[in-house]
């Protein structure tokens, strides 16, 4: 009979350490992917807080107001304080300014008229 012996050997599982290595070109793409989300966060909350800073009513533009009388409309007042413009581009800027949903006016509201119409008329 013929003895075989055997030998036990040891194998590490571990992988050697592989350092990575980024060239100048690496590192300036990973700069930007890492910068970039950044700015353009920055930039949308910029833009946020002013969209947010104008509709506080932070603005420092005043407006002459004007009371609506019986028998007024929006053509006849827009006739009335801007007497040399298409009365269609003031009624249309004064419904904008005030936030109407239609053209129909109250005897007694209120009105801003915008101010590149503003001291034509009463």
């Amino acid at each position: 009979m013929t003895t075989i012996a055997l030998t036990q050997h040891r194998i590490s599982a571990q992988q050697p350490r592989v350092r990575t290595r980024l060239t100048r070109r690496g590192r300036v793409v990973l700069a930007v992917l890492l910068v970039l989300p950044l700015m353009i966060g920055g930039a949308m909350f910029a833009a946020n807080s002013a969209a947010i800073a104008g509709v506080d009513g932070t603005s420092s533009v005043t407006f002459r107001h004007v009371t609506v009388q019986s028998g007024d409309s929006l053509w006849s007042i827009a006739e009335r304080v801007a007497p040399g413009s298409d009365p269609r581009d003031v009624v249309s800027a004064i419904v904008d300014l005030n936030g109407l949903s239609s053209s129909m006016v109250q005897a007694g509201e209120q009105l801003a008229i915008p101010h590149q119409y503003d001291g034509a008329g009463h």
